[in-house]
């Protein structure tokens, strides 16, 4: 996770779940931003470790899909092999595909603290468009 976070987003209040709206100066900074802020709500890393690369690639048919499955995709990570997103660089990124490389480090209860808890990542009310001169995403999560 990136240290002295930038990130531009709000928390949604949506009964039982909750939600974030990201915003950014590009579509690929979008992305790259939507998953940051979904990894900085579930995990605060006190004493980053060395993480390890590796390329997620997701598709979807739109933007709202996409943007779905790309967060389905990081989440799997988390949820199913306990791996933190540290950071991501989109390298291909277009309406239906994304591809880029993450780092990677593993969970570590030492050095991490978990902050909450989102069980998915859902189709209510997505939204990934561009909007006042910047790209926005408006994404719910089940938790």
């Amino acid at each position: 996770m990136e240290q002295g976070s930038r990130l531009k987003y709000d928390i949604i209040d949506h009964t039982a779940d909750f939600g974030i709206r990201v915003f950014a100066e590009s579509e690929m900074q979008l992305f790259r931003d939507a998953a940051l802020a979904m990894f900085e709500l579930l995990v605060a890393v006190d004493h980053p470790g060395k993480g390890l690369e590796a390329v997620v690639s997701a598709e979807g048919n739109d933007r709202q899909e996409l943007m779905v499955n790309w967060l389905r995709e990081l989440l799997y990570l988390w949820n199913g092999k306990e791996k933190i997103v540290q950071s991501v660089r989109v390298k291909a990124l277009s309406a239906r595909t994304i591809d880029a490389r993450v780092t990677l480090e593993p969970y570590d209860a030492d050095r991490h603290r978990v902050l909450g808890e989102i069980k998915a990542v859902t189709y209510h009310g997505i939204d990934v468009s561009p909007a006042h001169g910047l790209w926005e995403a408006r994404i719910i999560f089940d938790i």
